[in-house]
């Protein structure tokens, strides 16, 4: 035992030197005093040994235990459960297995990475640890390297104070030394502070522990130094008033630039910070019109007529022309242009029994396209009649077919697809009785109509659409 009293003297001043480095550096360590004891006997080997784990609590006959504190250690946290340990240890050596030995001094110094399944400082009292790592032990003056294996547990009283058992398995490398088995028992002091954020402030009084702060704000950070601490900012990233809550008030208008529609240039409150140059009680961003009043329902702009149509020119698809609102402010065509268009249909001709147009109605269907084109906003309807001779199915048949001949002669003409709609009615609708050549004569015929359902749909379809647009 000659050496203990040096070995105590300088693990002090290295665990000392070290507490005092880490409480300067602000890391956290813990230090750890106990007793232990050194067991050869369940290591597997020969006798006068036994099997692994053989009489593994049997403390009276086997364990060597050097009262008063026999072990210290110290600790450092690495991060994510993981902490290192150094450890060194002194204890008197009587017991051999079922043999007795002459108090040989025993020395330990011992390094171990271990694992915390509590996984996070202060995150509960009951704290499983496993570790491996290596180190070397004198037995009287012989000197050996180890690999070593522990287990242990820590109970944590307190934030910083816990009662720890561990059980450490020592092999030896050489096989002229003996492995062994060293039991700890005794208390550790977590010591220094956490400060996650490195602001200087520990994580127990920091309010924003993961976010680098000010003393000042208990920890919390003012990101753009106006004094208002960020989680009362509502402007944190832009210096600003008190009255503000911390946002700025760009074109001194009174609304701050979080609320101001228009921050760069002044304007009223009412309307959220933005300019009505013209008063008509609509902001310059939304009135057509900015330095002219007008109503509303015509987006701040006075309502202009320029056909005088009664449909205003924004709304007007022919503000230069006179028409209805029902065609959009285009003109329609009136009964007499109906009537003229009808006057051509009826004289179209097809072969005998077919939908093909003759050629010599060609120059008549161009009269009815040109007239056509003058009202591009208007749906025109086209209808394929016949007499009542053949069966009623087949005349319906070629009626729809006529109709659709009339209207794809017309579509390349010029007249768009959606302008023309077409179907046949059969013998349905005769205008004369078919009891006679000449009724009959008159019931085979083409006729013209103003499709006003299709057109009402198509103008409700358009309108929407301006609607959607104006609203992206």
């Amino acid at each position: 035992m000659k050496h203990l009293n040096k070995f105590l003297l300088a693990s002090l001043c290295i665990l000392s030197f070290s507490t005092m480095q880490a409480q300067d550096d602000d890391n956290p360590w813990a230090l750890g005093l106990g007793i232990n004891a050194v067991d050869f006997f369940p290591t597997g080997e020969d006798a006068p040994l036994g099997g692994y784990f053989d009489e593994f609590f049997n403390t009276g006959d086997h364990w060597n235990i050097l009262p008063g504190v026999s072990r210290i250690s110290l600790a450092r946290n690495i991060g994510a459960g993981f902490y290192f340990e150094a450890a060194g240890s002194v204890n008197q050596i009587d017991k051999y297995g079922d043999e007795g030995w002459d108090n040989l001094s025993y020395y330990g110094l011992d390094g171990t990475f271990n694992y915390s399944f509590r996984n996070d400082a202060n995150a509960g009292w009951f704290d499983p640890v496993i570790g491996a790592g290596g180190g070397y032990t004198w037995i009287d003056e012989n000197g050996f390297g180890t690999v070593d294996g522990t287990v242990g547990i820590n109970f944590w009283f307190t934030d910083h104070f816990a009662l720890t058992v561990q059980t450490i398995y020592k092999h030896a490398f050489d096989d002229d030394f003996d492995s062994h088995f060293q039991h700890v028992a005794g208390i550790k002091f977590a010591m220094g502070g956490k400060d996650t954020d490195g602001d200087g402030i520990y994580d127990k009084d920091d309010e924003c522990p993961e976010v680098a702060g000010l003393e000042q704000f208990n920890g919390c950070p003012d990101s753009d130094g106006d004094g208002i601490e960020d989680r009362q900012d509502e402007c944190p990233n832009e210096a600003g008033l008190a009255q503000y809550n911390g946002c700025p008030d760009t074109d001194g208008d009174g609304v701050p630039d979080n609320k101001d529609e228009c921050p760069t240039v002044a304007g009223l409150a009412e309307m959220n910070g933005c300019p009505d140059a013209d008063g008509d009680g609509i902001k310059d961003s939304d009135d057509e019109c900015p330095n002219e009043a007008g109503p509303k329902e015509n987006n701040g702009c006075p309502w202009e007529d320029q056909d005088n149509d009664g449909v205003l020119d924004k709304d007007d698809e022919c503000p230069e022309v006179a028409g209805t609102a029902a065609n959009n402010g285009c003109p329609e065509p009136t009964v007499e242009v109906i009537e003229e268009l009808n006057e051509y249909s009826r004289t179209i001709l097809f072969d005998l029994d077919k939908a093909t147009i003759r050629s010599e109605s060609e120059e008549t269907l161009q009269a009815i396209a040109d007239i056509m084109k003058e009202y591009s906003n208007t749906i025109f309807h086209i209808e394929g009649h016949t007499d009542s001779t053949g069966s009623e199915s087949y005349n319906e048949k070629l009626s729809r077919e006529r109709a659709a001949s009339v209207r794809e002669f017309l579509v390349n003409a010029g007249i768009p697809e959606n302008r023309l709609t077409s179907e046949g009615y059969g013998e349905s609708q005769p205008i004369a009785s078919n009891n006679t050549a000449k009724g009959r004569q008159e019931n085979r015929r083409v006729e013209i109509s103003l499709d006003k359902e299709r057109e009402m749909k198509e103008n409700a379809t358009q309108e929407q659409d301006t609607t959607n647009q104006g609203g992206m």
